[in-house]
């Protein structure tokens, strides 16, 4: 649990007892607490779907459909090569190219990796809008859709998969489910009551809004780059 957990749910059981006090309401009924959560792990979901038994394929190909690029490694050792060879690959102009050279910023659970050894400058930080590259984890993926699932926390910042031109995101292959509902389900099992956000992360930013043509990096990425760690 991430230490801006719980507070935030004291503060959202804090509104919500003054809310059924307004309404002239019990205070918390446990048993209708426990009777609308077996409804919710009962209830039938709608019509979905029949995907491969490779859901780790399956995720692969729809991330690549969404505008991603995708690369799989075996172990998380390899990961600052992994993403030297990405950026290396990358070509961009030069006004708009991430020299290894560049600091680039990670979430605080990739900052024992070896990043200089990869000739990489990758701190453990915050973002600001200076930053070219944040290279980030993720909660799992939906192979359905191929997103990224992304929970907010005082060490998983939201704004290191927004503000930088590259998001690099780090996904395990044991994490992949099949469906949205299946990440839901994977989320309140592990953590509980459901954060207050959730982030679904499906390629680079993009909008239709001119004349219908797509433009990526639209309000955030303009490329993201999925590193799958695992067999």
């Amino acid at each position: 649990m991430s230490s801006s957990t719980a507070p935030n749910a004291s503060a959202r059981a804090n509104i919500l007892d003054r809310v059924r006090r307004a309404l002239h309401k019990s205070p918390r009924d446990e048993r209708a607490l426990a009777a609308a959560q077996a409804y919710i792990v009962a209830h039938a979901h709608g019509p979905r779907p029949t995907l491969p038994a490779d859901l780790i394929g399956h995720f692969v190909q729809r991330a690549i459909d969404m505008e991603s690029t995708v690369e799989r490694i075996q172990d998380q050792r390899e990961i600052p090569n992994a993403v030297a060879r990405y950026l290396d690959a990358l070509e961009l102009p030069p006004a708009l190219a991430i020299q290894k050279s560049h600091e680039g910023v990670c979430w605080l659970e990739l900052a024992d990796l070896d990043w200089t050894g990869a000739g990489l400058r990758i701190a453990a930080r915050p973002t600001t809008v200076n930053d070219r590259l944040g290279i980030t984890g993720g909660w799992c993926g939906i192979a359905e859709t191929g997103t990224l699932v992304i929970l907010p926390g005082a060490d998983t910042p939201t704004a290191t998969t927004l503000l930088p031109d590259t998001h690099v995101a780090v996904l395990k292959t044991s994490r992949i489910v099949a469906g949205m509902e299946d990440a839901f389900a994977l989320i309140r099992r592990e953590r509980g009551p459901l954060p207050r956000s959730i982030n679904l992360i499906s390629g680079p930013s993009r909008t239709g809004d001119i004349e219908q043509t797509i433009v990526l990096g639209a309000h955030g990425p303009y490329r993201v780059h999925i590193l799958m760690v695992g067999a």
